[in-house]
């Protein structure tokens, strides 16, 4: 049984919590201990789901019998415990992005290497299933050759002026959403990206006191030629319908493919809340027969994956097999991401176009 750690149990911390608890329940793996800088929270955690609780994750890495850890915290903060962990020893599940500097992710993969340890970033958007679908038929020519695309990926305002204000001015739109696509794109077409031109928007939230941009309209060109646009933002009305409002497309020289992942045909109106769109897919809290909570969806399953990998390994599986066969994101696919992402912040800043590497 692998044992299992987590550092940042805030928002998406919560939802590793509930998918390590599960495979508990199968017998598969353990959750020994947790590590969170809040100490309310961090107490509460450990009380509900009964779990050693650290505030240092330094302290729990050194103290505790962990084969594996997930890091769940903010954007701007995941080299340090990624560092830590992987010289440890320790395989590594790491939220997007994997850095938000190349030189991060480098360092990362340096000491992952160095230390033979697995790391995979959680890009979920890879494990929904009308996704799979999406890039099975990119990669199978159905479409003929890809010209180009498109991407929108826009939250509420709440989600950078509530959930995360202490720290969404160390992040922006591409950091928090954009990484999720820009990821997908790159698996879909199988190729790096090459240069990047962006504009973006700082009005509603500098206004807030939260110096980030509210959107960013960003065209990247990839190796092979395709051309994708990336618009996101995080300044939708609170009153709006979904959390999270999505979609991607592609045109190839025989056909078209679009996927709306926002709204999937379900819609709902109660005095309540007014209208909302359900994104069931991604989360949805079940029952099993005892009576249970059970999570299952891409949201879940991307984090599962990770253990299901570890298996992989301590069974005699190899990192080129595992790599070549499993649909996970892994530290080069985190670098690749990056790479784009920092290069449309550098044209963010310069105001032209940016070459990627």
């Amino acid at each position: 049984m692998l044992n299992l750690a987590i550092i940042g149990t805030g928002r998406y911390g919560v939802n590793i919590i509930h998918a390590f608890k599960q495979l508990e329940y199968q017998n598969i793996a353990k959750l020994v201990s947790i590590c969170d800088i809040n100490e309310d929270v961090l107490n509460s955690h450990c009380k509900k789901y009964k779990v050693k609780g650290y505030t240092d994750y330094r302290k729990m890495l050194d103290s505790e019998d962990i084969d594996a850890v997930a890091i769940a915290t903010p954007d701007h903060l995941h080299k340090e415990p990624c560092i830590y962990a992987a010289k440890s020893g320790r395989h590594i599940f790491v939220q997007k992005p994997m850095d938000i500097t190349v030189e991060g992710c480098l360092e990362i993969l340096e000491e992952a290497n160095k230390s033979n340890v697995l790391i995979q970033v959680d890009f979920h958007k890879r494990y929904d299933p009308y996704h799979q679908q999406l890039c099975k038929d990119v990669k199978s020519g159905k479409f003929g050759t890809i010209e180009y695309g498109y991407v929108h990926m826009e939250d509420r305002i709440e989600v950078p002026s509530k959930w995360f204000s202490s720290w969404a001015h160390k992040s922006s739109p591409v950091w928090f959403l954009g990484v999720h696509f820009i990821d997908l794109v790159r698996w879909c077409l199988g190729s790096n990206g090459k240069s990047a031109y962006a504009t973006g928007y700082k009005m509603k939230l500098k206004k807030m006191g939260i110096d980030t941009y509210d959107s960013v309209s960003a065209k990247v060109i990839f190796e092979n030629g395709v051309s994708v646009t990336f618009d996101v933002s995080w300044i939708l009305p609170e009153n709006f319908e979904a959390i999270v409002n999505q979609s991607i497309r592609f045109v190839g020289t025989e056909g078209i493919i679009e996927c709306d992942t926002q709204d999937r045909g379900t819609r709902l109106c109660s005095t309540e809340k007014g209208m909302e769109t359900y994104n069931i897919g991604f989360i949805l809290e079940t029952k099993d027969v005892s009576g249970r909570t059970v999570y299952k969806g891409y949201g879940i399953e991307s984090i599962m994956d990770f253990v299901y990998n570890l298996i992989y390994i301590k069974n005699g599986g190899d990192f080129e097999t595992l790599r070549k066969n499993s649909i996970a994101a892994f530290g080069e696919d985190g670098l690749e991401v990056t790479r784009i992402a920092v290069a449309i912040h550098e044209s963010l800043q310069k105001d032209e176009p940016v070459s990627i590497r």
